[in-house]
């Protein structure tokens, strides 16, 4: 538990940056499974119009050029909220180990996002996905993320 710990309050800064950049309130981080950290980055659905620029699939893309290769495998990815079904996929297609996350889909929703209440577990049972899914880490701390956007400099939600 402590790597995904380390993993997310990492998840948590560079959400913290892109907040302060006017962007949304997420950020992921992908890393080996033993911890060491490929990418950080942020949403950026507003600084680049392009509505599939979430934080995972950002992390995802950079992960993928960094490391030479689409298969991702023997790599996690840490998000400071619960995988949206496009993201779900995109981990799953990536070979990610596994996932872990904090803030729910409901509490995106609850902060006035338009979510697809779809859990991301449901979705990788009913696709027998081998992703694993890790819950709830640093989810108070996540969900405060929200609040910070809400009083941040563009609260804005798609």
């Amino acid at each position: 538990m402590q790597m995904w710990e380390e993993l997310m309050a990492q998840a948590i800064a560079v959400c913290q940056e892109g907040i302060a950049a006017e962007q949304s309130p997420f950020g992921s981080v992908i890393a080996t499974r033993h911890g060491e950290i490929v990418c950080a980055v942020h949403n950026t659905v507003r600084a680049t119009g392009d509505v599939t620029a979430h934080a995972e699939i950002n992390a995802i893309r950079t992960a993928c050029s960094r490391l030479g290769t689409i298969d991702l495998s023997g790599h996690v990815l840490a998000s400071t909220c619960e995988p949206c079904p496009m993201c779900a996929a995109a981990i799953h297609w990536a070979r990610l180990d596994a996932v872990a996350y904090g803030a729910t889909i409901a509490d995106a929703a609850e902060a006035g996002f338009n979510e697809l209440s779809l859990a991301c577990q449901k979705l990788y049972e009913q696709g027998h996905s081998p992703v694993r899914v890790h819950t709830n880490v640093l989810r108070v701390e996540c969900r405060q993320l929200f609040t910070q956007w809400q009083h941040g400099p563009r609260p804005e939600a798609y």
